[in-house]
């Protein structure tokens, strides 16, 4: 039921701390109604976020939890007169307490003898101030852990390329004289690699690649991905995706032969841009779309198991390659909330397998 507030005494409150029972001043401004029940919604850090009012007579007040809102109740001690105040100032508010009240007064009157009333509270008595309401202190959501990147000592351990990066190339594609996939991407790579062109990074991950998975020489995989390895993330997605993919190999292979501190500077490379948001809110956001991308992986199930109904063993392969990049990447990042490292060791080799024939 809502009552105009006439000349009830309201006070202001912060919404989290309403409760059933309280007399609210309605949005309005005009009517004020009783709180049947309260309800709070937390927003997605737990924290809460809206209050929802069930009044008395129907309806429900939606009000965000750090608003203010005014509810009626007895002035609290700050909103009276000072103790030893001038005479002149209580009559004066006398005055007003008494016409709030609705009560006459005669001109011919002095003020000094005008009863002293509160509002709300007839009988003249004194007020009991009403306890202070409570204050809603939303947690600190949880931070995200830093990403710590690697130093001058972990940087050493990655070996310095012998010769300019078109020599080191060139290297590659004169010990692999037999495989077309080596001599196509290197004959395009020594007229110039530019490390600003995404399709010149594209290749040499290629090449990388090419070199481990089919060729099985993971030492002249690591001397390209290398290549690519120390590239700073410069905040384009599409180049960063050939080093990321890169860094994931190396971390795989670079485990596979016992180099696990050479593994764990790749992965810290690998990790990089997770450090380069400076907004704490962004960061946590970033994280936990990261984390999901982590937890649901795409696999290409659908698309393997299309191409083996279709015995299209190309397509088959081609969909396998793009499996066992996002498998080292999952495993370069210690595995995932729904597959573990050993998960991923057992379905990489199994990939491996199927891809080399």
């Amino acid at each position: 039921m809502t009552h105009p507030p006439a000349a009830q005494n309201f006070r202001e409150q912060q919404a989290g701390s309403l409760q059933a029972g309280d007399h609210l001043l309605l949005p309005d401004g005009e009517r004020s109604a009783e709180i049947y029940s309260v309800e709070i919604e937390n927003d997605d850090f737990g924290t809460p976020a809206i209050v929802l009012a069930t009044l008395t007579g129907g309806g429900m007040l939606r009000v965000a939890a750090g608003s203010s809102v005014r509810i009626f109740g007895p002035q609290s001690d700050s909103d009276k007169p000072a103790p030893g105040g001038s005479a002149d100032a209580v009559a004066r508010g006398n005055v007003a307490c008494t016409k709030a009240t609705g009560e006459d007064s005669s001109p011919d009157e002095s003020d000094a003898a005008i009863p002293l009333q509160s509002v709300g509270n007839p009988g003249g008595g004194a007020a009991v101030p009403a306890a202070p309401a409570a204050v809603v202190v939303p947690p600190m959501p949880a931070t995200t852990p830093a990403v710590i990147g690697p130093s001058a000592e972990d940087l050493a351990l990655i070996p310095e390329p012998a010769g300019t990066p078109e020599s080191v190339v060139e290297g590659v594609a004169e010990a692999h004289p037999d495989s077309v996939g080596v001599l196509l991407l290197a004959d395009k790579l020594v007229k110039g690699i530019n490390t600003k062109s995404g399709s010149c990074l594209k290749d040499l991950s290629d090449l990388a690649h090419e070199l481990f998975i089919i060729l099985k020489d993971p030492d002249a995989a690591l001397s390209v991905a290398d290549l690519l390895n120390v590239l700073p993330f410069d905040g384009n997605p599409g180049r960063w995706a050939s080093v990321e993919a890169s860094l994931a190999l190396s971390t795989y292979i670079c485990r596979q032969t016992g180099q696990k501190d050479r593994a764990a500077v790749y992965e810290k490379l690998l990790r990089s841009p997770e450090n380069q948001e400076t907004d704490p809110f962004k960061a946590r956001m970033q994280a936990r779309v990261r984390q999901r991308s982590l937890n649901e992986p795409n696999l290409y199930d659908k698309e393997i198991f299309r191409s083996m109904d279709n015995s299209n063993h190309e397509a088959e392969r081609e969909w396998r390659l793009l499996r066992l990049e996002s498998l080292l990447f999952l495993r370069a990042h210690g595995g995932s909330q729904t597959i573990s490292a050993g998960e991923l060791e057992r379905r990489i080799a199994n990939e491996l397998e199927s891809v080399r024939g």
